[in-house]
This record gives structure tokens, sequence and C-alpha cells, in this order.
């Protein structure tokens, strides 16, 4: 088999290098390569490694932090050996990375003949581009190809081409003509099919006002409309970039729906217009709306209302109501106006039982019970309600461990029941009790340690454990044991000093570490 041949065949189109810092770009990069689809005038031709594909393929980007070891995990390792070509995101702190490096090291070294991209983020070139990339691990070396992203530059849209055009082994200047082609093309037809789809609920919704005989069939051709608008329509949209129309779309939408009566529709037809409704209402959440969500989810919740009115043992309308009113509850929680979120918390509270009620066995009644326990917990402690406080926190953290017990192997399961037992442990403090919030920091540093010792390179188990380390270090001083407190905060802030000095760009964790230092300082002196 040729180089060409097995890098055509790896099991990744591009592996993404960066530093955590710039984790941003980089899942922006990753969803950007993977959406592109070449022209396909441009698929199957003979390139530089092989005929040109449809698409680059499944990129990798590694999406947990930096472990805290001295090497590249295994993991990793695999990845780069699978991989096409290289992509590195560079900025100052890529260039600064001993990992960034260590990957492009590695990756020049098992594919000498491979591709290595170079994504200019920020920075001048000379500090942004690690020194392994601009002269390889021996000193010496080609330049990398440079797609400049940096505001003034390329722009994103050229300097992704390049990629691309690097990626695949053809000339910037086809790819170029060839995108602009399909684009014009693309835009052309969907916002043709936007205009004509518009203007056909226009017609249908008078037709069906003037038709009383055929009024059903209309709107359902018009509803039918309004879900392809808000589904494959809106999907295609924000691919070429029509947000505009895209607002529009779902404006007219609101209105035609916000002019109905919904007690003679069909529940199918209620169905599918909350799924419309909450489609929009994530959009605007998406885009900082926060009105336009507003606006959507309040046409949602009169939705799903009048279907559980009329079948209110329909699991999955239950369901669809739950969703509006945690929605509705979101909105005004964010905003800081608890009184308003209370009601829907409460509302969404009383779904998730229902939904227990109804169907036990489904894992999503078990998962509601969680998150509206959780949300009350949280809006409690927010309004220091300390009579209802700790009971919510305890049903939240019990209704956590059932969901961990049903999937024993998930560590993202035990990471929600270890958040629990802190949110619990702060409640009974505040509610004044001390020796309870102390043994249950304790059942939590000793959870986090079982999946610290399970998977030992897990670098976000390992930040886990140090924060709960630090709270119950906190715990034991204030429940006079001053001496195992600060004993219990030095080895925290001696394993947090550890993973800074791997992750020396890391000022997050370099602020924990003085914050850490400080209070560790404070113990010391018998302050708390």
């Amino acid at each position: 088999m040729t180089t060409i041949e097995t890098a055509r065949r790896a099991r990744y189109g591009a592996f993404i290098s960066y530093n955590h810092a710039d984790r941003a770009r980089a899942r922006w990069l990753h969803r950007a390569l993977e959406r592109y689809r070449i022209p396909a005038r441009l698929v199957g031709r003979p390139a530089s490694f092989g005929p040109v594909p449809r698409r680059l393929g499944r990129i990798f980007r590694d999406i947990d932090e930096l472990p805290a070891a001295s090497d590249l995990s295994a993991e990793v390792c695999a990845a780069l050996a699978e991989s096409a070509c290289l992509i590195v995101v560079c900025t100052p702190a890529a260039a600064a990375s001993q990992w960034v490096a260590r990957e492009i090291a590695l990756f020049r070294e098992l594919h000498p003949d491979r591709p290595v991209l170079a994504a200019l983020f920020d920075g001048d070139p000379v500090e942004a581009m690690p020194a392994t990339l601009l002269h390889g691990a021996d000193g010496v070396g080609p330049e990398p190809l440079a797609a400049d992203f940096r505001e003034g530059r390329d722009g994103r849209r050229l300097a992704l081409l390049k990629l691309v055009a690097g990626a695949v082994g053809v000339s910037l200047d086809a790819l170029v003509q060839r995108d602009a082609q399909a684009r014009v093309r693309r835009v052309t037809k969907v916002t043709l099919a936007a205009a004509v789809l518009l203007l056909a609920m226009a017609a249908l919704t008078i037709l069906a006002v003037r038709a009383r005989g055929e009024a059903e069939l209309r709107r359902s051709q018009a509803e039918g409309l309004v879900e392809f608008m808000l589904t494959d329509l809106r999907g295609r949209l924000k691919e070429v970039g029509r947000l505009d129309v895209l607002r529009a779309a779902n404006e007219r939408a609101l209105a035609y729906y916000g002019e109905q009566t919904l007690q003679d529709l069909p529940p199918d037809m209620l169905a599918r217009r909350a799924r419309a409704l909450m489609t929009m209402g994530e959009d605007a959440l998406e885009a900082k709306d926060s009105a336009r969500a507003r606006a959507a989810f309040v046409e949602a919740n009169r939705v799903t209302g009048s279907l559980v009115q009329r079948e209110p043992k329909a699991y999955d309308i239950v369901f669809a109501h739950a969703q509006s009113e945690f929605y509705l509850g979101l909105l005004h929680f964010e905003a800081d106006d608890f009184a308003r979120a209370e009601p829907h918390f409460e509302a969404y509270a009383a779904l998730a039982r229902q939904l227990m009620a109804l169907n036990p066995a489904d894992p999503r009644s078990a998962e509601e019970i969680a998150y509206s326990s959780g949300n009350l917990c949280s809006l409690r402690m927010k309004q220091h309600s300390v009579r209802w406080m700790v009971a919510l926190c305890r049903d939240a953290l019990r209704a956590s461990e059932a969901l961990a017990k049903r999937q024993p192997d998930a560590d993202q399961r035990w990471r929600d029941v270890a958040n629990r037992q802190g949110w619990l442990a702060d409640a009974e403090r505040e509610s004044g009790n001390p020796g309870e919030a102390l043994r249950l920091r304790r059942e939590q540093v000793a959870l986090i340690g079982r999946l610290v010792d399970h998977d030992p390179r897990n670098a976000r188990n390992r930040r886990l454990l140090i924060w709960a380390e630090r709270a119950l270090a906190k715990a034991e001083q204030r429940a006079g044991n001053g001496a195992a407190g600060a004993a219990r905060m030095r080895r925290a802030v001696a394993e947090l000093r550890a993973m800074t000095a791997l992750d020396t760009e890391n000022q997050e964790l370099a602020t924990k570490l003085r914050e850490m230092q400080t209070e560790l300082a404070n113990m010391e002196r018998g302050k708390e």
C-alpha cells in the first residue's frame, strides 16, 4: 500500500493540536472542518494525497484538558498515528506549550510525508508558531502552510479553505473558485426556497380561513411547511450563514402560531407546533436574544399546556410540557429574577414526578427528577431559604445516586453525585449543621478519590479531587480540627502546584493556586 493510500485510509482526516487556553477556537475549527463539504466538481479528482474526498472525514480534537502526567496519553498517540494530517492552532499560548510541541514532533516522526498545517489565530507568526512547527524537531525542516485567521488577514472563510486545500492536496485557487461557485448556488437555492416557503405558508393560511371545508387540510399543509422551515431549512440556513432569513422565518412562524386557537386542533398538530417553538427558542438562546427566546418559550408553554389538559397521561406530552416549564424558569433564573423563576421550577419538578409515576422504567424519568430537584436546590440556595433548601438538595442527591446506580460505569453520573454532595453540604452548613456538612464533604472526597484511583490520568477528576479536598479542609477547620484541615489543604496545594508546573500558561489554575496558598497560610495561623 502506498503512503498516499495509507493517508487516505487513516481513521481521522485531521488531528487538531492546541493549547487548552484556545479550546474555543479549536472547537469552532473542529466543527467547521467536519461540516465543510468539498465542491462536487472537485470530488474524485486526483490530488497530492489521492482522489479528492467529499469531506475531510472525522477530525480528532482532545476534548479533555491536558493530563497531569509527563507524556502524551495513549489515546492521543493512537489518534496521531491514525490521522491524515496535523493542524496546529497557533497562538502565543500554543507556542509555549510543551504538549503541542510533543504532538507536532510525534506526528512528524510517525508521518514525515503527511501535511502539517498552521492555523494562525493570534500573535505574530514568530511568537505564535511553536519552534517544532517552524523548524522541525531537529531544528530543520519545511515551514508549514499557514492559514491566517487573524483580524484583517485571510478572513475565516479563506483561511478555512487554505486548511482544506492543504489537507486534501489541491491548489487553493481551484478550491476557492469551486467553493465560491458552490456557495452562490447554495445561497441562491436556500434563499429562494425560504422565500417560496414563506409565501406558500402565507397563502395556505389565507386559504385555510376562506375555505372552511378545506381548513384542516390547508392547516396541516401549512404546519408541515413550518416544521420543515424550522428543522431541515434551519440547518441549511445556518450552514450558508443566512441568519437573517432564519430570523424572518422564526418570526413569521411565531406570528402564525400566536394567531391560532388551540382548542380545536388535533394533538399531532399541537405537538408539531411545540417542537417548532422549542427550536425557535433554542435558536434565540444561542443568539443571546432573551426577548425572542421568552416569546417562543411562552408560546410553547401555551401549546404544551393545552396538550397536557387533553392527554394528562401521555408520557411524551408531559415530557414536552416539562421542558417548556424548565426553559421559562431558566430564563428568569439567569436574569436573577428568582421570584419569577420559582413557579416554573416548581411546575417542572411536579411534572418530573408525574413522569416517574407514568413510566419509571424510562431513563428520562429519573433524569428529570434529578435535574428538577437540582434546579430547586440551586434556587433555594440563591434565595437563602433555609427552611427548604436542605430537603431539596437531599432529593437532588438521591436522584443523582439513582441515576449513577443505573449506569455504574459512567464517570459523569458519579461526578454529578459528587457535585450534589457538595451542594447538600453547603445547605447543611448554612442551616447550622456543620457535622453533617463535614460528613458529606468526606464522602465527596472519598467518591472522587475512587474515580481518580480508577483512572489516574484523568485530569478532570484530579482537579475535582483538589477542589473537594479544599472544601473538606475548610469544613475540618470549622469543626475544630484545625491541624487536620491544614494538613489536607497542604496536600491539595501540593497537588495543584504539580499540575500548574506541567501547564504553566493556565491562568485559571494559577489563580486557584494563589487563593489556596493564602487560605493555607490563614489556616496555619489559626484563621478561617
